[in-house]
């Protein structure tokens, strides 16, 4: 994920600008719907015998091609790579790639074990994690409201582990499959979402990086990273058995471009409208993900996820619509 600081203030705001209220819509709409759609559209059109490994670092080859494509619209290609620099690079961007490169990993696993709906509702957890590292590394305070709204989150989170556990337990899967390859992946890369994401922020505050710049920076090094790492992995022997695309077929593309584009989408949101925006964004996917899901799978939420659904959506729009506020006297 690409994170852009153009125009945010303080409380993590952006100067408005009548011009680009039409993007702000359009970036927004799109957004809401390829993050509701993605869980449900990985699950239908990627099937089990495809490598995660060659998805996710196909999705990292579209994001470069991506965010090039637009560096050169804009007209600031030439001049980016002319102040480009290895070791900024590897300052700024290495660490979070790495982390974001085992994230995908772990969401991938997680997409083909949870239902899309429980999926999108464990992701947002994510936010706790990220606020959780914002403060350690950045010392961002958090709002009263702001804490407990993530604390509803957590509820909802918990909520949502015994609702799966419990309504599969009767299936034919096995309800520690669920656990350990539904559950767990998703919580996991949570954590190293929020992680990944304050140091993010930190590269753009104190190295001046551009959202598009991270992200081709951030894409090349974590699949260098992923390649190194499965030479040795299971996913590296698959490779060299079956090939790099066994198991795929011309719909694998659909959810991989989708989550390319998603990650060049939330840089886009987030420099045009700001935090706040995004954090609506979210709770519409959440609803777009619920319907989806009804009209194509015939399968309703369980109750676990109807109870969960409200606090998951309160909790982000109570966490965005309080952010923490400095004092005057201490500006």
């Amino acid at each position: 994920m690409a994170v852009s600081r153009r125009g945010a203030s303080k409380t993590g705001g952006v100067n408005p600008n009548p011009n680009a209220s039409t993007k702000v819509w359009l970036f927004s709409l799109l957004l809401t719907l390829q993050y509701g759609a993605q869980p449900l559209i990985s699950k239908r059109f990627t099937s089990r015998e495809v490598i995660v490994t060659s998805s996710v670092l196909s999705c990292e080859v579209v994001k470069v091609i991506s965010a090039l494509m637009l560096l050169a619209k804009d007209g600031s290609l030439r001049k980016t790579f002319k102040e480009w620099t290895l070791i900024g690079s590897l300052t700024a961007s290495g660490l979070p790639a790495a982390i974001y490169a085992l994230q995908n990993s772990l969401l991938q696993i997680s997409y083909r074990n949870l239902d899309s709906l429980t999926f999108s509702m464990l992701n947002q957890t994510k936010l706790f994690f990220t606020a959780l590292f914002t403060y350690i590394i950045l010392r961002q305070k958090q709002s009263i409201q702001q804490i407990g709204a993530l604390f509803l989150l957590i509820i909802a989170a918990v909520l949502l582990s015994i609702g799966e556990g419990s309504s599969k337990a009767s299936s034919s899967r096995n309800p520690d499959e669920i656990l350990f390859y539904g559950i767990i992946p998703v919580l996991v890369a949570s954590v190293l979402s929020g992680l990944a994401s304050a140091l993010c922020q930190w590269a753009s505050q104190v190295k001046k990086h551009t959202s598009y710049l991270m992200t081709v920076e951030m894409s090349i090094i974590g699949s260098l990273c992923m390649l190194a790492s499965a030479y040795k992995s299971p996913d590296g022997s698959a490779i060299r058995q079956h090939g790099f695309f066994y198991g795929w077929t011309p719909l694998t593309w659909i959810p991989v471009i989708l989550n390319a584009l998603g990650g060049i989408l939330v840089g886009l949101v987030t420099s045009y409208a700001g935090g706040v925006r995004k954090g609506f964004v979210i709770v519409s996917a959440l609803l777009v993900t619920a319907l989806l899901q009804f009209i194509f799978d015939g399968k309703p939420p369980s109750p676990y996820c109807l109870v969960a659904l409200p606090l998951v959506a309160t909790s982000i729009s109570i966490y965005q619509k309080y952010p923490y506020r400095v004092k005057k006297k201490e500006s």
